[in-house]
């Protein structure tokens, strides 16, 4: 367990916050609404949250970006509804402000596929290589990296760096893959990756884009190479959002997390969109860490302050070098910040 977690599970155990149980007859919506404004809290919601909980908050959209926007109000508490690294970050850019996450188990299946003691004996193999790590990664690990990077700015962050210096990739090896393809590179892949993304079929893709022949296939760059391969388009999260809302086809069939869908529907109610199938019964996609967050959940966190994520001095001082040697590489790139 990483220091972050750690301590907040410890400030998490101070009271019976898990044993609490919301009045069922509460408005909860209202209810949300009115501590937003008595404790001067911002709610943030990631893409992949249920459609409830983005339609409450007052930002949705991706990790990085969701963190700038919050270091950017005059908040006193962050409301992350994402999942732990997220909201690691949101405190790395605003340290001075609490940083709250609804369900303090809503982890990563990528961010845990990196160990920080594994990667860094990984590292220690390749001495003279820089580390670049996905954002989708814990401030611990962000510490062991030089520069981070979204799916946006990956190829950005990736060509700033010379051609004769040697690169370790982390934590997404399909992201790495397809980042080696689109630069040229032969970067060292830690093994890692997302369990939604990875489990997308090709033989059902395949038999339903002949049901729709008129629909485009888009995906994110955390899928494997052979999904990737015959996609339309490939994009970070608020890209495909953006795809389809500029595109001039009328149906999308979706390879990422399935909440997406609910910004898309909102944004192009005229259009229609599938969520790719995966190689399991489910009709769709979905992060079930992600969707740990809930409604209830996300009031009794916000009434009563908890669980509050709480990082090391050090963590935040040299994690967050990482993140802003990519965010001036962005700028000069003139790139938007968002993964």
């Amino acid at each position: 367990m990483h220091t972050g977690l750690a301590a907040a599970e410890k400030n998490l155990g101070k009271m019976g916050y898990l044993d609490l149980v919301v009045d069922p007859q509460l408005d909860l919506v209202e209810a949300i609404n009115r501590l937003k404004k008595e404790k001067n809290a911002v709610i943030l919601a990631h893409y992949y949250q249920e459609s409830e909980i983005q339609d409450v908050a007052d930002y949705i959209g991706d990790s990085l970006g969701l963190s700038q926007k919050a270091a950017r109000t005059d908040a006193d508490i962050i409301v992350f509804a994402g999942v732990h690294f997220m909201a690691e970050t949101a405190k790395m850019l605003s340290p001075q402000k609490k940083v709250l996450l609804p369900d303090l188990k809503a982890g990563c299946s990528l961010a845990d596929s990196c160990p920080p003691e594994l990667f860094k004996k990984f590292k220690e193999k390749y001495p003279d290589h820089m580390v670049v790590s996905y954002i989708n990664c814990t401030a611990e690990l962000k510490t062991l990296t030089d520069i981070c990077c979204t799916s946006t700015n990956a190829v950005a962050v990736i060509e700033s760096i010379p051609k004769d210096q040697p690169i370790i990739f982390a934590p997404d090896k399909n992201l790495g893959a397809y980042l080696n393809k689109k630069t040229g590179r032969d970067m060292v892949l830690w093994n890692g990756a997302c369990m939604v993304h990875e489990i997308f079929d090709l033989e059902r893709i395949t038999k339903l884009k002949h049901r729709h022949p008129n629909a485009k296939f888009i995906a994110h760059p955390e899928c494997e190479e052979h999904i990737l391969a015959i996609a339309d388009f490939i994009g970070s999260t608020t890209g495909l959002l953006r795809y389809t809302i500029n595109d001039q086809a009328t149906e999308f069939i979706v390879a990422t997390e399935a909440g997406i869908l609910h910004q898309m529907q909102k944004s192009s109610p005229d259009k229609t969109f599938i969520p790719a199938p995966p190689n399991n019964n489910c009709a769709c996609n979905d992060c079930p860490h992600m969707k740990r967050n809930t409604m209830e959940k996300l009031y009794l966190c916000m009434e009563h302050e908890l669980p509050e994520i709480i990082l090391e001095d050090w963590v935040i001082e040299q994690g967050r070098k990482s993140i802003d040697r990519m965010l001036e590489i962005s700028e000069e790139a003139g790139l938007g910040l968002r993964d």
